[in-house]
């Protein structure tokens, strides 16, 4: 908690206390008040209470511990790609995927000033490359922060007249900035996915309509044979199973193997989906199902 900005520290406090009376409502989210995890919290579940934490780990640990009922975590951008790293989060952690959350981001540049001569803007790494068109068009340079309201609070707080800040707006309202410009996001489509992370499972039922499809995600890694991930993906076609997204990574030094982070639509109980799973494991050194979840926007076709 102390290594927010000293001006988000009154609130951060407020916040935790306010949780800590109702911890089964409160939803932990990395970043300070007014982060764009803050928000999704709040649209997610618009009575929770928001549990600010520093660092992913810090809001995963908070569901660990009873602290939270659920974290909210942004793991991928329709612009940026990759944000958090949740195959090595999740299977640390034993948290499950429970649920998943669309939201739009609407990036503002904010100071201290209205008539600043901005050079540096402050932001999360994501939020910078979400905004790397406008950044170079004006000149600016853009620095690093842990997240985007606690860069806005540095601003703030900061003796620099010429500093920036990327955030939401409602961080500007929050920490006393003036907005000097809005929407500086380089497309209007762009969009983050979260998923809910609880420490219990939660398979829901099916429903009828493509609307309400339950999608499965889990990570495996192939044999280090030849055609391994050809063979492990054959079930999945055979068995008409639709796969909506396969990222591949690496884990530790060795890069003896290649491990996979999938997203399926289906859920394990489904005749189609438990051929396609077995086939899987026979072509893997292991497989572990992290969550099985309702869709929250259909997939494209």
């Amino acid at each position: 908690m102390n290594s927010f900005p000293q001006n988000a520290l009154g609130l951060v406090e407020k916040m935790a206390e306010t949780a800590a009376e109702s911890p089964d409502q409160t939803i932990a989210f990395q970043g300070a008040p007014g982060a764009n995890s803050h928000l999704a919290a709040l649209e997610y579940a618009p009575d929770c209470l928001a549990l600010p934490c520093f660092s992913f780990e810090d809001a995963l640990d908070a569901v660990k511990q009873g602290t939270a009922g659920s974290a909210i975590i942004p793991i991928e951008n329709s612009l940026h790609g990759r944000v958090a790293d949740i195959h090595f989060l999740l299977p640390e952690s034993g948290l499950y995927i429970v649920a998943e959350h669309f939201m739009p981001i609407r990036h503002c540049l904010m100071a201290q000033s209205a008539d600043a001569k901005i050079k540096t803007a402050m932001s999360h790494p994501q939020a910078l490359g979400q905004c790397r068109h406008y950044l170079r068009n004006h000149d600016i340079i853009p620095v690093a922060y842990a997240d985007t309201a606690a860069a806005a609070a540095y601003v703030a707080q900061d003796n620099d007249p010429n500093a920036a800040a990327i955030a939401p707006p409602l961080a500007a309202e929050i920490y006393g900035l003036e907005p000097i410009a809005n929407a500086i996001e380089d497309e209007a489509h762009n969009m983050t996915r979260f998923v809910l992370l609880a420490s219990e499972a939660n398979i829901p039922e099916p429903k009828a309509g493509e609307d309400s499809r339950l999608m499965t995600t889990f990570i495996f890694e192939v044999k280090n044979i030849p055609a391994a991930l050809y063979k492990a993906m054959g079930g999945f076609a055979t068995n008409g199973v639709n796969m909506t997204k396969l990222e591949s990574y690496q884990e530790g030094s060795s890069f003896s193997a290649s491990k996979f982070y999938a997203d399926i639509e289906g859920i394990p109980g489904d005749a189609a989906v438990d051929r396609a799973l077995e086939e899987l494991e026979f072509h893997c050194n292991s497989v572990r199902l992290l969550g099985t979840y309702r869709q929250a926007r259909k997939r494209a076709v």
